[in-house]
């Protein structure tokens, strides 16, 4: 975290051109926190800092920036310094800012690249989208299997530098294909004169380069890793993935759930650097689908208007009933949509799941039911005309809608999200004000048809 006096006394040497003293001052500073000051400090001022600092260190500096904040920087810096910056960065986070630019300028800037680093750059983003092969790095350390440790050793020295991962070693044959891989704690700690396959286990794990990207990250959990190889359609190996862009996956996926959940369509940036009128449309949408979901909760409540004017004392517990029923229902949609985002559950344990909810819905809504009839019961005997004569008909109308709607509410929250993902969609859209809306509706439902069987002939 960098203070605010540090901030503040590095605009003070910008306005002061002092930029000597600039670069004495953050020259030695991490490229981490070089990016944190960049968020920190307004627009125009950046591209004044970037151009301070050694040339090397503005390269890491670079990317650890965020996207928006590298395209910014690149309309403030000059074309040499652009083309320096795209050539020493690694292709994974150079692709990953291509895949932010429109077609035009990814043409312009390719064109700023060497011909070795044009040639990978157009291979990563010739594969899909959202594939494994636009995550990979090109750079990475293959050795033979008749190789001693010796010459392993001297192969680290001469290439270690070209590659963002050395922990581990990637045993290839004389077509290139993988064949193994090997710790490098497993080579440092062997004889010199050892060979590859006296080490080897043949043991190890791979991607495809034509891998979803979740499929990568579900790998990468399963085993533990901090990199993994990429092969193509012939076992060749062309790559590796790192877990850094894993992690940043992880987060852009949980973010985009976390904000369907919350009833709103998924933001394309940061909430800060979203245009208002972008923010406005992407929850609008919603908004107005749970409006009109709730305006059928008036539609219900109109259609027992004769129950509610026999027996006023009924609606005064409405609004406990709905929001019991659309809390437990939150509550099950939050769990269920979390288990299948960690595959810790799926389709096939649908009755699984019902069997649990149902088990669940009746003891929450047992439990809630004997709240609610306690708190009658107790209002009755401090305030013994609040409720009428007949205050314990009307505790056992509350008591026993609470359980059929907490169920109900369980139940809709826990098969809501298998539906949806059944039928293709994101289970995160089955959001908790989706889900509450329903359990609203249903709700009354429930209540005014239990009040009906139990106080008919007496209130109704």
């Amino acid at each position: 975290m960098i203070e605010t006096t540090q901030i503040q006394e590095i605009l003070e040497l910008i306005e002061q051109k002092k930029f000597f003293a600039l670069r004495k001052i953050i020259k030695d500073w991490h490229p981490s926190e070089l990016a944190e000051l960049f968020e920190d400090i307004p627009i125009d001022d950046r591209a004044i800092v970037f151009r301070v600092l050694p040339r090397e260190l503005a390269s890491d500096t670079f990317e650890y920036l965020d996207i928006k904040i590298q395209k910014d920087l690149m309309k403030g810096l000059g074309q040499e310094r652009v083309a320096d910056i795209l050539n020493e960065m690694w292709a994974d986070d150079r692709t990953a800012l291509f895949e932010e630019l429109p077609g035009p300028v990814v043409k312009q800037l390719l064109e700023l690249l060497s011909p070795e680093e044009r040639r990978v750059a157009s291979t990563l983003l010739g594969y899909p989208e959202n594939s494994v092969g636009r995550l990979m790095l090109p750079n990475y350390i293959s050795v033979k299997e008749y190789w001693t440790v010796e010459r392993v050793l001297d192969h680290i020295r001469r290439y270690g530098h070209l590659t963002e991962s050395l922990g581990i070693l990637y045993v290839i044959n004389g077509s290139g294909k993988l064949i193994d891989e090997i710790r490098i704690n497993d080579i440092l700690l062997a004889p010199l004169e050892k060979k590859v396959n006296e080490i080897m286990d043949g043991n190890f794990v791979f991607l495809h380069a034509n891998d979803d990207k979740e499929e990568a990250i579900e790998v990468f959990k399963q085993y533990d890793r901090v990199s993994l190889p990429v092969v193509n359609s012939d076992n060749v190996l062309i790559g590796i993935v790192t877990i850094d862009d894993v992690l940043d996956i992880v987060e852009e996926e949980d973010t985009e759930d976390i904000q369907k959940f919350g009833g709103m369509e998924a933001l394309e940036d940061s909430y800060i650097e979203t245009p208002l009128f972008e923010m406005i449309k992407k929850r609008a949408g919603w908004l107005i689908i749970l409006f009109i979901g709730e305006m059928l909760t008036a539609t219900a409540m109109g259609y027992f208007e004769d129950e509610i004017d026999k027996a006023v004392v009924l609606a005064l517990f409405v609004p406990l009933i709905i929001s019991s029923g659309g809390n437990s229902g939150s509550q099950a949609a939050t769990l269920i949509i979390r288990s299948l985002a960690l595959g810790e559950i799926s389709l096939a344990d649908w009755w699984k799941v019902m069997r649990k909810e149902i088990i669940s819905g009746i003891i929450l809504g047992s439990m809630l039911g004997i709240v609610g009839f306690a708190r009658i019961a107790i209002w009755h005997s401090i305030f013994p005309n609040m409720y009428g004569p007949h205050w314990l008909l009307i505790a056992i109308v509350v008591g026993t809608s609470l359980i059929g709607v907490v169920l109900w509410g369980t139940l809709s929250g826990s098969m809501m999200p298998l539906l949806l993902q059944k039928l293709g969609f994101d289970p995160a859209t089955s959001s908790a004000p989706f889900v509450a809306t329903l359990v609203d509706v249903t709700g009354l439902v429930i209540y005014f048809t239990v009040a009906s069987l139990v106080l008919s002939g007496i209130l109704l």
